[in-house]
């Protein structure tokens, strides 16, 4: 029996199968820059603001403001957390104020342009559904059609990136 690869172990064992074989050729890296040669250039928080906004604006129009959008370096594979959204609190002149606030890995920053959209859809969508359920990921492939297949694609790119830094570490020399 084979082991689940990290990031897919809900995908069918056919297609881990498939990526699997990439990986013993060493294309993983191929298959995504084949597909994705893309970068993006939303490098500071302000721009992401700025690109979250005309998302949210094009397909969300009644769902909550959104107060705040950026890229955080805590937010790591390692903490099964890419992107989040919150509802912080605070008490505005007697009245209890909901800021809505996205936060994004700052991994997302060199990744492909396609795979920011679609982490960026992924949490606006927790805008008007709290839960991943049916009408979350419908609401997701509404605003990015292509949205299970970026999802899937994003994964192995996640599972090559986390190969290479695997590969990149030295290992300990041990002094006599």
């Amino acid at each position: 029996m084979t082991t689940p690869l990290p990031f897919l172990q809900h995908y069918s064992p056919a297609l881990q199968d498939q990526v699997r074989q990439l990986q013993a050729q060493d294309k993983l890296g191929d298959y995504i820059a084949e597909r994705y040669s893309q970068q993006h250039l939303i490098q500071t928080d302000k721009a992401l603001y700025a690109y979250c906004n005309d998302i949210k604006q094009t397909f969300l129009r009644n769902a909550p403001l959104l107060d705040k959008a950026h890229y955080d370096n805590r937010l790591s594979i390692e903490h099964h957390a890419l992107g989040l959204n919150t509802a912080v609190s605070r008490v505005q002149g007697g009245k209890l104020k909901a800021k809505k606030e996205i936060k994004i890995s700052s991994f997302f920053k060199a990744a492909p342009a396609e795979f920011l959209r679609m982490i960026v859809v992924h949490e606006l969508a927790h805008l008007k559904e709290r839960n991943h359920d049916k009408a979350f990921y419908q609401l997701c492939q509404h605003m990015e059609p292509d949205y299970h297949q970026l999802e899937f694609d994003c994964r192995v790119y996640l599972l090559w990136k986390n190969e290479a830094a695997a590969r990149t570490v030295a290992p300990k020399i041990l002094a006599p």
